[in-house]
């Protein structure tokens, strides 16, 4: 699903010689699908400035980076709260076949670039900048001063209704 919400990518064929760089934002369409996709109240602005190069042996270098302006619900008072979020992100593309095969190839493989295969001779831009903006987003927004109502001991404050309160009752009456 991730790669299809932001279905950006581009041809090994037609990276030219001296690289591509790119500067792209999402449609209108493709920030709804982020938004659904992310779990977020909406995505008013999603923008990626990358350059691919190929690095010889049939290899490419995706580097660049995400800014992304969008809405998140409060986790306490569940009101609208802007956001900016970003990140970097720097990948090596390379043929599914010299992609690491097993544990001894895979830890050597840690210590370089992150590793993604190059899947029908595109380099999936989309997916990359997805998983990085995704990675970017505060997983826990909150208001500035929106605090959890609690009592003493630490538990959630129990007023005359709600979930708690009629808890509270059952427990006082036992």
């Amino acid at each position: 699903m991730m790669s299809e919400v932001l279905a950006w990518s581009y041809r090994t064929a037609e990276v030219p010689e001296a690289g591509l760089r790119q500067t792209r934002a999402a449609t209108e369409a493709e920030r709804v699908q982020v938004a659904a996709a992310l779990d977020v109240v909406s995505c008013e602005r999603i923008e990626a400035e990358f350059t691919i190069r190929a690095t010889g042996k049939g290899h490419y270098r995706l580097a660049g980076k995400v800014t992304a302006r969008l809405t998140q619900s409060c986790v306490v008072t569940l009101d609208p709260l802007a956001q900016t979020a970003e990140g970097t992100f720097d990948v090596e593309f390379r043929p599914p076949a010299e992609l690491p095969q097993n544990a001894e190839e895979e830890v050597e493989a840690l210590s370089a670039a992150e590793l993604e295969p190059i899947e029908h001779g595109r380099i999936d831009v989309g997916r990359i900048v997805y998983e990085t903006l995704s990675a970017a987003i505060d997983p826990y927004p909150r208001k500035a001063g929106a605090e959890f109502a609690t009592d003493e001991a630490g538990g959630p404050l129990v007023g005359e209704s709600g979930p708690f309160a009629a808890l509270k009752k059952l427990k006082d009456l036992g």
